[in-house]
């Protein structure tokens, strides 16, 4: 431990190309790209799978198969296929982000509450339109909770990059147990935690903002399903609200 802090508490190891702050830019770098990928390729299959009902069980169950995928194989492969670059590590690092991801996305459509959907429909509203103003809306804890497990498996493998030369933290920890500075390689492997916790937290707050009040609370008292709808449109509002007429008003009325 002592060595961990000597690296990084030497000014040497914070300023220049090998430095620090240059590093996690390209920890990020590379994760932040492989997320990017993984959040295009697989929200929108989960959430057509999810709508449609269709192939849900060999789609995601197929896509839970790529969590079997040796990375560091993987990206071997993809050097040997296309050479050495940055594609085969966004890929390696992307195939793994897209499991949590499709899972989350297609768990999270088919648990949303068939009355509001059926109300939705009733209204008038086109299935593209129901997806989005209606389904991804209350699937976001789901979501938002896939992309914080996938984050996190990714910046943790993004490792992988400094074997075909790259840059990112994973370049402290194999280079550190390439020359036995094991100094070295124990702060790599700190600076990679740090960060990934560091990211987990950001998440977590930004999913505070983006998921709407009403789906946060639902572990409390039970709440009407007209007041976890959260779209704007105040005639699905009105379509399933339920009536205020009761045994009581009803016998006055008469």
């Amino acid at each position: 431990m002592n060595e961990v802090l000597e690296f990084l508490t030497d000014s040497y190891n914070w300023r220049g190309s090998g430095g620090i702050p240059t590093r996690l830019l390209q920890h990020l770098g590379y994760s932040g790209l492989a997320l990017l990928v993984a959040i295009v390729i697989a929200v929108p299959i989960g959430a057509w799978v999810g709508h449609t009902g269709r192939g849900g069980f060999l789609i995601v169950g197929g896509a839970n198969g790529l969590r079997a995928l040796p990375e560091l194989g993987l990206l071997t492969l993809l050097v040997l296929a296309v050479g050495i670059g940055l594609l085969p590590v966004v890929v390696a690092l992307a195939v793994l982000g897209i499991p949590p991801l499709l899972a989350g996305t297609y768990a999270g459509i088919r648990n949303v509450d068939r009355s509001v959907v059926d109300a939705a429909r009733g209204m008038g509203m086109r299935e593209s339109q129901v997806l989005v103003k209606v389904e991804l809306p209350n699937a976001l804890p789901l979501i938002m909770g896939g992309l914080r497990a996938a984050a996190l498996q990714v910046i943790a493998t993004a490792v992988v990059a400094a074997y075909v030369s790259f840059g990112g933290f994973g370049r402290y920890l194999i280079d550190g147990l390439k020359s036995g500075d094991n100094g070295k390689a124990v702060a790599g492997a700190v600076l990679i935690v740090v960060l990934a916790l560091v990211v987990e937290g950001v998440l977590a707050l930004a999913q505070r903002y983006v998921v709407s009040p009403g789906l946060r609370s639902r572990g409390g008292s039970r709440r009407s399903p007209v007041a976890e709808i959260p779209t704007t449109d105040s005639r699905l509002q009105a379509a399933v609200a339920p009536t205020d007429s009761t045994p009581d008003t009803v016998g006055a009325e008469r």
